[in-house]
């Protein structure tokens, strides 16, 4: 059997190098978070409508766009994403329950003047 003294300081190097191993090897790296542009036919095949409707969203300016140049279109996909996600509506259960926690707590204090 063999025994080695070692330093606080060495022990800590070996410990921390033991683990950063481990680590590597078994956590991936998150990839680069890149976002994809695409374009007007690709847009409309994400959000499963139609191109015209698209032009038609775009002109009223309700839909995220970049136009470089002043020519042609491209959508984030990310920004869609997060377009579409702020649409969402509650649901009769989340409505249900923000009414009761409403009237749990009673209406607000008028201040006075």
């Amino acid at each position: 059997m063999v025994i080695l003294q070692l330093t606080g300081e060495q022990l800590t190097g070996i410990i921390e190098n033991a683990v950063r191993t481990a680590l590597t090897g078994q956590v991936q790296q998150p990839a680069p978070d890149t976002d994809e542009m695409l374009t007007v036919d690709q847009a409309a095949g994400f959000l499963s409508l139609g191109t015209a409707t698209i032009y038609s969203m775009v002109s009223r300016k309700e839909i995220p766009y970049m136009k470089p140049n002043g020519k042609r279109l491209y959508f984030s996909k990310q920004e869609l994403t997060d377009w579409l996600k702020s649409g969402r509506k509650k649901t009769n259960a989340e409505i249900a329950t923000d009414a009761g926690n409403y009237l749990r707590k009673g209406p607000k204090p008028k201040r006075a003047r």
